[in-house]
């Protein structure tokens, strides 16, 4: 069996790894993991308890199936849901990439390729298989589609978990996608979770301000890459829609909702159309969420009226719940989220950044490693302050360790070594107060959180070999790679018994 490729042996081939997003739409992304024997039909579950149930399951093996849950019981034949999307070799297939490449390759080949500078518009076109079927008025019943109670303490069914909304700023009129869970009410009203600093909270509160309802479109089941893109921290002013454009290499396909004229894509699954209330405010969760803890009961968040719904024949929920960690969710944002993360450390000017990887035992946000090469003094603390306040790694941190590149940053075991032989408690350990977090974090004191104060503390590991004297510092007794190599070569028949 072939090792897995990574980039810097891809490199040295000569091979270009770039990008090629394989499907148009759910569907198409369906036939691609079926192709790779990565996807499992299940009949029957109900949406009461199993679908949940064997999702978790599943969830927690990086080589587990796609399940797509088909003849739910109490819902039209052909109303389906699928779940655990991003495992396997499919999550190269997902991203657009090789599946032969790991997944150190993977998140450094989408960095590579990731560019927020190269977009291409959408194009808007008149007609598209999401309105094959239209419901309005006294028809508007979200009730119909197989919606799950994902976890067994969840305070209702969310039909938004792969999902992404679609809102405009008021002021300057571009649009943002962003990916907030989405919780059923009634039938014809659900709520979302937008968390404080997000831009779809931004664009709410400024329509508060100006006294009005704030149109949003929800896609239930659109394209993974355009969902997961949705859910990246993009710069202000740029709309994610042109931002898969450019990885795609075309533009999107966008037809307006016939309410709130907001675009989203010809080809997906299921939207719901709507109104958000600038004053209503109802119950929302708790929820098992990415920190693989529940959500606090008694929060309460913007009523959503839902003025149509548009779906395809056989409409296909795409589930991309939380679980316990590590889970799919923790898995991509790892990929995603080290990349970018790395990018922003690079950008601000810190050299030699070898490695960063946002480990999936902490949502990809609780713990981040960063491996460098020590160039002066300082550097060390200086990559792992950047690294707990850049763009992508601000929002809900808690631990950032930096360590030298002997150290592979994705292996836990590796880097907790590097922590306990190379930090000193006492000396090269810094904290930040007052930081962004997440209104998910399960430490916040209630008080504090009833006053919105959602904000927490940074723990930053220098776990470097001491800069000063790390010519003299005691080598380590592991293995040199390219003795690893040989020893692999010679003797890999013994781990194969």
């Amino acid at each position: 069996m072939a090792e897995p490729k990574t980039v810097a042996a891809a490199a040295e081939s000569g091979s270009n790894i770039s990008q090629r997003i394989p499907y148009e739409d759910l569907r198409g992304w369906l036939v691609e993991a079926d192709r790779l024997g990565e996807l499992e039909i299940v009949r029957g579950a109900n949406w009461q308890e199993e679908i949940g149930m064997a999702a978790e399951l599943v969830s927690h093996e990086d080589n587990g199936p796609a399940l797509l849950f088909d003849d739910v019981p109490g819902i039209k034949p052909g109303f389906r849901i699928l779940s655990n999307l991003f495992a396997g070799k499919r999550k190269n297939m997902t991203l657009g990439f090789p599946v032969d490449l790991d997944k150190v390759a993977l998140s450094d080949a989408f960095a590579d390729n990731y560019d927020e500078e190269r977009l291409i518009p959408p194009v808007f076109v008149e007609d598209g298989p999401i309105f094959e079927n239209i419901l309005t008025g006294g028809d508007v019943d979200v009730d119909i589609f197989p919606t799950p109670v994902w976890h067994e303490l969840d305070g209702g069914r969310y039909i938004g978990t792969g999902s992404y909304n679609v809102t405009q700023d008021p002021h300057d009129g571009w649009y943002n996608l962003g990916s907030y869970r989405i919780m059923l009410h009634d039938r014809t009203h659900v709520t979302f979770n937008t968390a404080p600093g997000k831009h779809g909270r931004m664009h709410h509160e400024d329509y508060i301000r100006r006294g009005e309802k704030m149109p949003v479109v929800c896609v239930i089941g659109g394209d993974p890459i355009t969902f997961f893109l949705g859910g990246t921290e993009a710069p202000d002013g740029v709309s994610e829609f042109d931002i898969v454009g450019g990885i795609r290499g075309k533009p999107l396909e966008l037809v307006r909702g016939k309410h709130t004229g907001l675009p989203f894509p010809a080809n997906a699954e299921i939207v719901l159309e709507g109104f958000v209330d600038p004053e209503v405010l109802v119950p929302e969760g708790p929820f098992g969420d990415w920190t693989g803890t529940y959500t606090e009961a008694g929060r309460k968040r913007p009523l959503c009226e839902i003025t149509a719904i548009y779906h395809r024949d056989d409409p296909i929920i795409l589930g991309f719940s939380p679980q316990s960690l590590p889970d799919e969710y923790s898995r991509y944002r790892a990929i995603t989220r080290s990349a970018l993360v790395r990018r922003n450390i690079e950008d601000a000017g810190v050299p030699d950044v070898k490695a960063v990887w946002c480990h999936e035992c902490g949502g990809s946000r609780l713990l981040i490693a960063v491996a460098i090469t020590q160039r002066y003094p300082g550097h060390a603390t200086q990559a792992g302050q950047i690294a707990s306040q850049c763009h992508s790694g601000a929002y809900g941190g808690k631990w950032v360790i930096v360590v030298d590149e002997d150290v592979d940053v994705t292996n836990l075991d590796e880097l907790i070594w590097a922590t306990l032989t190379r930090a000193d408690p006492m000396t090269d350990i810094d904290f930040i107060r007052n930081a962004w977090d997440s209104p998910a974090d399960p430490l916040i004191p209630p008080a504090e959180r009833a006053k919105g104060n959602i904000t927490n503390s940074r723990m930053i590991f220098d776990a470097c070999r001491p800069f000063h004297w790390r010519e003299q510092f005691s080598p380590i007794t592991k293995a040199r790679p390219e003795i690893a190599a040989r020893a692999r070569e010679k003797f890999g028949y013994l781990l194969n018994r």
